[in-house]
């Protein structure tokens, strides 16, 4: 079996990759994100996993052997209006939460693998509707305060501390943590790996 790499620098990603027990290792892309602000949410997101997958695809493709290996990237945004990615700050998140509080917004994920012999490659994306309680301005603080808010999409992190600002959701949970496992497992059988 061809070896496996996540193009990720998530410990998120990581950790849910190593739970289906998948043996992989890990090679972070050198992307800039900034050019790709053009597309819409779904098409951001697997455009961005793409090049993710491809420019760690192309890193190693010389030194992974015969067999060769199978580059995983992903990406995930939040999409309430616009698309939400990472607060810049403080004051971002603060903003980012308060837009989201109360109302149901989308979290998508693009999941990209790229073959690195035969350059074979296939993106999709899923998406899950989640919807948060209603915050005041003090308890939106004080979960920035905690700092969990300022690397994730969207200001929050379902899988730690967020979990409390979350009322319900209604797709894939492991999407909103960032690798929908069900998707990227189907994925991965059109390269001949089976999860199960």
């Amino acid at each position: 079996m061809a070896q496996i790499i996540l193009a990720s620098a998530s410990p998120r990603r990581k950790e849910l990759l190593g739970q289906v027990g998948l043996e992989f290792k890990v090679v972070e892309p050198d992307i800039d994100e900034t050019n790709s602000l053009n597309f819409g949410a779904a098409e951001l997101v697997q455009h961005l996993a793409y090049e993710k997958a491809l420019n760690v695809a192309n890193k190693i493709a010389n030194i992974t052997g015969t067999d060769g290996a199978l580059v995983i990237g992903a990406d995930t945004v939040v999409f309430k209006d616009s698309i939400l990615g990472k607060p810049s700050d403080k004051d971002e998140a603060f903003e980012m939460l308060k837009n989201l509080q109360g109302h149901w917004h989308d979290v998508i994920t693009g999941l990209a693998v790229v073959d690195t012999v035969t350059r074979k490659s296939i993106s999709v994306f899923d998406t899950t509707r989640v919807k948060m309680k209603v915050l005041s301005d003090r308890a939106i603080q004080a979960y920035i305060d905690s700092g969990e808010p300022l690397d994730k999409a969207g200001a929050y992190g379902i899988q730690g501390l967020g979990a409390v600002i979350v009322e319900k959701i209604e797709g894939c949970y492991f999407n909103v943590v960032g690798l929908p496992l069900a998707k990227l497992s189907n994925l991965l059988e059109n390269f001949g790996v089976s999860v199960l």
